[in-house]
């Protein structure tokens, strides 16, 4: 009788728990507050020579979207949701397919920025424009239907997994998206599979971007891979060091500043990673203790941004204007093809192109140095000799072990569990006179598999690049190739100020 309700015990128990490790998916009516705008403008708007991001504002076959009302109002949203036992999102289809809320169930973290009001602007190609949570900018910057609905559709997979497909088949090119949104039993990362389609039989050109909206404050510090040493601007037409600068950018002494904390910006701004080498980027809360970090092939998803309106007046003049009580916000944009803005590459006819992207929270280890899709780790030699190490991982790892090395030994080794809801975080003391590109952190599952390892690199504080310029005239071009590769260039980016068919 013991073994029948020991073995219905143990069988109550594993049902729990893959009831509670399931993913979830649903479809809802939610009400939103909303300020209304007007029907779309009737009349058609041919191109007129008017930049827009840096490229053409084409808006036909589009209709104008600028007719804001100012008036708040209540308004149902189909909204699909994704839940498993670490993290909940939702997708809304109606607002051009917009990740609308993350939230780390571990600690109530929203690690995308969550917007409790839907308050448009006239930011977008066609007018109207929200922020927050991700913004899918296919084909174009803020694409022209950013703020319209998208179709979509739900489906189960045979690993227990659930996905959001949605996208669209768009009018100015003809060609063709859809974004794939997943959660996984036991894993705290959602992840974006991107299909881009040229349905055509001509080349056209394309950028992507995914515009990450999350909360900041002055604890908000954003984390480029410490490999990088150089941000640039759009357009590359203006160099700063990163994180500390030694510059003057685009006006605003930064010189001996670090420029990865949110505070130290007084206006708008952008700084995109400089030959970017690996994986991650993310930003962490100091205060809140907790972030997110993004995690791709950076071979395919090379550009990595952080763009905010800034700390002074105006900015918080914008806090007003896209939102009732959410607070000021940031961007973390990454891109694919492209490591700027406005930067396009060429889809061949009837080409398809696909990539994946990962998201997931990270909590109480004090930033980050490395990330894949396991795990992250943090290592910072602090005075007094202390090493602090930390580790988050993205999913359970029982018995795992954190490892410490200076020089060639060991100074350091534990073993414990570690899962989204169990971050790792030790000081630990290490020989004096130890230098910290010296240190080694890793951590190591109980199978022997490496899951992250760190150690920091010698910085080369290298020299500024040469901005770029602007195209040459026809008549100062020398040869018949050069003057086909340029035009062929400013074709490819919309260049909104030279013509191509005069190369």
């Amino acid at each position: 009788m013991k073994k029948i309700c020991v073995l219905l015990v143990s069988t109550a128990f594993c049902v729990a728990a893959l009831a509670n490790s399931a993913v979830r998916i649903w479809e809802e009516s939610v009400n939103i507050p909303t300020y209304q705008i007007g029907p779309p403008d009737p009349n058609p708007l041919f191109y007129s020579n008017e930049s827009y991001q840096g490229a053409q504002r084409r808006i036909y076959p589009y209709p104008m979207l600028d007719d804001l009302k100012h008036v708040r109002a209540e308004k149902s949203y189909k909204v699909v949701y994704l839940e498993n036992e670490y993290i909940k999102v939702s997708v809304v289809p109606e607002l051009g397919g917009r990740l609308f809320s993350a939230l780390d169930k571990t600690n109530q973290y929203d690690f995308f920025y969550r917007q409790n009001v839907i308050k448009p602007a006239l930011i977008g190609m066609l007018g109207a424009w929200i922020s927050g949570g991700i913004e899918w900018c296919v084909f174009h910057h803020h694409r022209n239907t950013t703020y319209m609905p998208v179709d979509h559709t739900i489906r189960e997979n045979a690993d227990g997994s659930k996905t959001v497909w949605f996208g669209e088949t768009e009018r100015r090119h003809r060609m063709k998206w859809l974004i794939g949104i997943t959660l996984y039993p036991g894993k705290s990362y959602l992840e974006a599979t991107v299909k881009l389609f040229n349905r055509t039989p001509v080349p056209n050109s394309m950028l992507y971007w995914a515009n990450v909206a999350v909360h900041v404050d002055e604890n908000f510090q954003v984390i480029f891979p410490p490999s990088v040493e150089l941000t640039t601007f759009h357009s590359k037409i203006d160099f700063s060091h990163w994180p500390v600068s030694n510059e003057t950018y685009r006006g605003v002494d930064y010189r001996g500043k670090d420029i990865s904390w949110w505070k130290v910006h007084p206006e708008g701004t952008s700084f995109f990673a400089w030959n970017l080498q690996e994986d991650f980027m993310g930003g962490y809360d100091h205060a809140k203790k907790a972030g997110v970090v993004h995690v791709a092939n950076h071979n395919v998803v090379s550009g990595a941004k952080l763009w905010e309106w800034g700390t002074g007046p105006s900015a918080k003049v914008w806090d007003k204007i896209l939102t009732d009580t959410d607070g000021p916000y940031a961007e973390l944009m990454v891109g694919a093809f492209s490591d700027n803005q406005p930067d396009y590459s060429w889809i061949k006819p009837h080409e398809v192109k696909t990539f994946k992207q990962y998201w997931y929270p990270v909590r109480e280890i004090g930033g980050f140095k490395k990330a894949n899709l396991d795990a992250v780790a943090n290592l910072e030699l602090k005075a007094g000799n202390v090493a602090l190490i930390g580790f988050n991982a993205s999913s359970a790892f029982p018995g795992a072990k954190a490892l410490l090395q200076a020089g060639n030994k060991t100074v350091f080794e534990k073993v414990f569990d570690i899962g989204p809801d169990k971050p790792f975080r030790q000081e630990v003391p290490v020989p004096a006179g130890i230098q910290e590109t010296d240190l080694r952190v890793s951590l190591v599952a109980d199978d022997g598999r490496e899951l992250i390892a760190y150690q920091p690199i010698s910085r080369k504080n290298p020299p500024l690049p040469d901005t770029a310029k602007a195209p040459a005239a026809p008549k100062d071009i020398k040869t018949n190739e050069e003057l086909y590769l340029t035009g062929l260039r400013v074709e490819q980016i919309h260049n909104p100020t030279v013509d191509p068919l005069q190369y």
